[in-house]
């Protein structure tokens, strides 16, 4: 299991999901079918991503994350991606 944080931009509009298949998972957002918000706010580019084995581990970190002050997010972004980088075409990702 994945959690992920997908971004507009750098420091633009994030969006945090948990997925069993990242690499299937943003393609879904990259083709507009991943969720109405990251659809209509364009978020796509993959800044971070997370494994863990256990499923509910994961689930509870996303809804964690999710609930964190966007400095937070950002700074959890920046210490794994300080440029804010597109993981999705460089990372191995399921």
């Amino acid at each position: 299991m994945w959690i992920y944080i997908l971004a507009s931009q750098k420091n633009g509009t994030l969006y945090v999901g948990v997925t069993n298949s990242l690499s299937r998972r943003v393609g879904e957002h990259r083709d507009g079918h991943g969720s109405e918000f990251a659809r209509r706010y364009g978020v796509a580019r993959l800044v971070y991503a997370e494994h863990y084995d256990d499923p509910a581990e994961a689930i509870a970190q996303e809804k964690r994350v999710k609930h964190w002050r966007r400095s937070w997010k950002v700074e959890l972004i920046e210490r794994a991606n300080p440029d804010w980088n597109d993981l999705y075409r460089t990372a191995h990702l399921d």
